[in-house]
């Protein structure tokens, strides 16, 4: 997980010492999310990391929307990146 979590790092960054800002935590929270929905696919009485996932999505949500509210060009580039609309 943490030599992918430093080329989502990369990716994302908008600086070389960016490693916080909503664009990267984003992108993180994402590929959380994209594994652990793949846990849950195989394991579904897993109550606990069901409630992690929400709490994952929730954040992610909030993240978007003050994106959104800041920065519509951001919030936009992101959204193509990730896949996250359709």
């Amino acid at each position: 997980m943490s030599v992918e979590k430093s080329t989502i790092i990369q990716q994302f960054q908008i600086n070389k010492k960016d490693t916080g800002s909503a664009e990267v935590q984003i992108a993180l929270l994402s590929a959380r999310i994209a594994h652990l929905t793949d846990h849950l696919r195989t394991h579904k009485k897993d109550v606990h990391s069901r409630r992690g996932l929400l709490m994952m999505t929730n954040r992610r949500r909030k993240l978007l929307a003050y994106l959104k509210d800041s920065d519509l060009t951001k919030y936009n580039e992101i959204i193509v990146k990730l896949g996250l609309r359709k």
